[in-house]
């Protein structure tokens, strides 16, 4: 008996004294999770050479734009930057009257300070440095966007949802351009990111509501397009009390404080411009002074043309989309439904929502299957016209005529030149003005600065001169001591001004090419005409 459990026990012994080796399978599973976790490690989120091929791709979009959109892409950033910084230029009614934050200047400010004190402030450099900055600002978006259906999807989704956003020609024309609209798009695609979608594992209400806080401080209007989403938040967040008093307000009084304190050293006044934004444009209606359109405007025109061959994508993919994308859905029909409600529309203010659209354009294409190369060819076809036309050709000589100016402005600096001066017989703002080019001559164009007075009768400059151009002209350069020595105008103005042209003996010395379609004021070319001595 003893023998038996001697010999029990030492089996139970030897059973234990050396650990079990078991064989190690590759898990298929396994792998994938270690894929992504690789996946997650890249830059940004995603590997490498997906981040080199988005910035090189944005990089390439803003070379390949070489057109002006509207004036604001100029006369509210780069020109006020330029004022920061070399302490010349002009600063139009906004900013006198304090409707416009300096914080969004202040970021091509500090581009040209850095340019400024390495002594290398050129005027290729002014233009170009501030636009490329952009552009990276644009592919991070690109990144954050793809990243966030990333991790709430798939992969395949995901792609499908980049390729939308890249192949996009109002992004395309838009992105790298010095707009706070811009601005407020990167914005507001980062900071979707960080939003406590359902099951997303990036979410971060700080983050996110920073990234608002800060697009609302510079466009006072970015609070229409995340109202509903940060009211859906609040909504469905369970500890109400906590993000309101962790979160949000922490947050919000910390971005209001410093932008005020960024306009107050810049303006030299204590300032709310949120406030002044909101009494001027809104209550006062002021931007009504700049055109207006009916409210089905947005629905006819504005959302298709921004949209474009996208749209029928966009209604697919909206008819799709899990419940979670109702919100995203949700903001866009609200941003487009309160705009239609003001008077002044422009395609730009609803550009904000564009990244939401392609998430539902993504959705669509990833439910094709036989038409969906077809599909992705015929978004590529239907984008690249319209996006290399407007970025190319559509447009482009308000910025042309500049670049001949920089070349008058070097000519005016040897000794043996008279001084240069130029004024511009153009719709008020036509093209942009010192940030082009970086010389102290003189330069003057037709003023339009609303009337704040509430005077009805009140008529601004542009419009007195093209009323009667010649009997302005005669009473504002009375003797032939004070006349400019170039002018520059659209060739619609040349057969009514020309017999002020021959008296004065000015002669046309360069003309450049600006639109295919010519309206109103705005001509087919741009004449620049110099007085001969």
């Amino acid at each position: 008996m003893e023998r038996i459990k001697k010999r029990l026990s030492f089996n139970r012994k030897s059973a234990f004294a050396e650990p079990v080796k078991l064989r190690k399978r590759k898990s298929k599973l396994y792998s994938q999770e270690d894929a992504n976790s690789q996946y997650e490690k890249g830059f940004l989120g995603v590997n490498l050479s997906f981040v080199l091929f988005t910035v090189t791709f944005r990089l390439v979009n803003c070379c390949l734009v070489k057109t002006s959109f509207v004036p604001d892409e100029y006369w509210q950033s780069l020109e006020v930057a330029h004022n920061m910084v070399f302490k010349y230029g002009y600063l139009t009614w906004e900013w006198t009257e304090g409707l416009r934050s300096y914080s969004y200047p202040l970021f091509f400010a500090s581009i040209y300070k850095i340019l400024h004190l390495l002594n290398k402030d050129t005027v290729e450099l002014l233009i170009w440095g501030p636009r490329l900055a952009q552009a990276l600002l644009a592919a991070l978006s690109d990144i954050k966007l793809y990243s966030l259906v990333k991790k709430l999807e798939n992969e395949n989704i995901a792609k499908l949802v980049y390729f939308s956003q890249l192949c996009s020609w109002f992004t395309w024309y838009c992105c790298t351009r010095t707009l706070v609209n811009t601005m407020e798009t990167v914005l507001t695609t980062v900071a979707l990111y960080y939003y406590p979608f359902q099951g997303s594992k990036a979410q971060n209400s700080s983050k996110y509501l920073a990234l608002v806080a800060l697009a609302v401080v510079m466009r006072p209007t970015a609070v229409i397009v995340w109202l509903p989403l940060v009211s859906y938040h609040f909504w469905q967040e369970d500890t109400k009390l906590n993000l309101v008093l962790h979160h949000a307000m922490p947050v919000g009084l910390l971005t209001l404080g410093i932008s005020t304190l960024v306009d107050r050293v810049f303006s030299g006044k204590w300032i709310l411009v949120q406030l002044n934004f909101l009494k001027i444009n809104v209550l006062q209606n002021v931007a009504v002074f700049y055109g207006s359109h009916p409210w089905y405007w947005y629905l006819t025109q504005g959302f298709p043309v921004v949209l474009g061959t996208h749209l029928p994508f966009f209604i697919h993919g909206s008819m799709l989309a899990p419940k979670r994308y109702r919100i995203l859905l949700a903001a866009v029909i609200w941003t487009v439904l309160v705009y239609s409600l003001l008077s002044h529309k422009e395609f730009r203010f609803i550009y904000p929502v564009l990244s939401f659209c392609m998430v539902f354009c993504g959705y669509s294409l990833a439910s094709l299957k036989t038409w969906k190369k077809p599909a992705v060819c015929f978004l590529v076809l239907s984008n690249l016209l319209p996006a290399l036309y407007t970025g190319l050709i559509h447009q482009r000589g308000t910025l042309d005529v500049m670049n001949h100016i920089q070349q008058l402005c070097k000519e005016s600096n040897s000794p043996t030149n008279t001084e240069v001066s130029v004024f511009f017989l153009m719709p008020c703002h036509s093209t942009p003005f010192y940030s082009h080019v970086h010389c102290p001559i003189t330069m003057q164009f037709l003023q339009c600065p609303p009337d704040l007075t509430g005077n009805k009768s009140y008529i601004d400059e542009a419009e007195i001169f093209f009323s009667d151009p010649v009997r302005w002209l005669e009473a504002h350069f009375p003797n032939q001591t004070v006349l400019s020595t170039h002018l520059v105008f659209f060739e619609v103005l040349e057969k009514e001004i020309s017999p002020f042209l021959e008296r004065n003996s000015y002669v046309k010395t360069s003309e450049f090419f600006h639109t295919h379609v010519p309206e109103g004021r705005v001509g087919r070319n741009i004449y620049l005409y110099e007085r001969q001595t």
